[in-house]
């Protein structure tokens, strides 16, 4: 898996039971049966202060902005799926944003941006799926130089999109979700000249027994 593309995955909620979290959780199969090498994380084990300038120089940027800016640097895609707040980005991933792209020993604050990929998702117990919300963070990393795929995906009906065992209830919009994935790893491969091995089916259900 060397040579295949690395995709960094994560949804902008920090609730246990998100399903933005189920969301970005599909996505991400897809892309890692497509061939890609992808890493699943939860913002939740980021914690960050609000950003704060007075903060930024008596302290430095925290710790785990750090470690997540290490992380963008060493993928080439980011796949994200952010909840609705107010017809716009979640508080937890735009601060998230906003620390990660602060300059760090002489590395220039974007650079954990600059030339990514990214795939947009939502879910929202609403009609609009959080795809008002998504505009607003299109806009965001368009203007911090990353390339955002024009597919996305908006989930509406949420609360009732999502099985227990965290599939999709609607077969077609878990292939849809699947999809998005999948065609992230494939740029990616295609941008960066890289290879992609897709899983076999019977191997991507050995490896859905222990996810």
């Amino acid at each position: 898996m060397n040579d295949a593309p690395k995709i960094l995955a994560f949804a902008g909620s920090a609730r246990k039971d998100s399903w933005n979290k189920k969301l970005v959780k599909i996505a991400a199969s897809g892309a890692r049966a497509a061939g890609a090498e992808v890493t699943l994380i939860d913002l939740h084990d980021f914690p960050m202060p609000l950003y704060d300038g007075d903060l930024e120089s008596e302290d430095g940027v925290p710790a785990n902005a750090l470690k997540l800016r290490e992380l963008m640097l060493s993928h080439q895609g980011l796949l994200l799926a952010s909840p609705e707040y107010n017809s716009s980005i979640s508080p937890l991933l735009k601060n998230a944003i906003d620390w990660t792209s602060r300059p760090v020993d002489g590395s220039p604050g974007l650079a954990p941006y600059s030339g990514k990929v990214a795939a947009l998702l939502s879910a929202s117990p609403g009609g609009f799926g959080g795809l008002r919300g998504l505009v607003h963070v299109r806009a965001i990393l368009g203007n911090i130089g990353v390339l955002v795929l024009p597919e996305q995906l908006a989930v509406g009906m949420a609360h009732e999109a999502f099985a227990a065992d965290g599939t999709m209830t609607n077969p077609k919009q878990q292939a849809a979700v699947e999809e998005l994935g999948a065609n992230l790893a494939t740029l990616l491969a295609k941008l960066h000249g890289l290879s992609l091995v897709p899983e076999s089916t019977e191997r991507r259900h050995d490896l859905t027994r222990f996810r």
